[in-house]
């Protein structure tokens, strides 16, 4: 999968069967506050979504960022794949 990272407009993009998918944030000191999710109307494939989460996910590591999820989706994926609490900043509890 291949992700941009449009700083522009301070999104996350990909693509899936043509269709534009992207992770709104936004950045305070090195916190990454992930805001909104944009999929297609008709798109419902939550494999999709976590795998492009799990992407975010790497690409925050890699550059030592903590992630505040914003979005309750966001913080569901937080319960759900407990490898990733440790991104979290101290005070954040999912």
């Amino acid at each position: 999968m291949e992700i941009k990272d449009n700083t522009f407009s301070r999104q996350f993009e990909t693509y899936v069967d043509e269709q534009l998918v992207t992770l709104e944030y936004s950045f305070q000191e090195k916190k990454i506050f992930l805001t909104r999710i944009n999929v297609p109307e008709d798109f419902e494939n939550e494999e999709f979504i976590n795998a492009f989460l799990k992407e975010i996910m790497q690409i925050a590591i890699d550059n030592n960022w903590k992630v505040v999820p914003i979005l309750p989706k966001i913080a569901s994926f937080f319960r759900k794949n407990r490898v990733y609490r440790e991104l979290l900043p101290p005070g954040i509890r999912i």
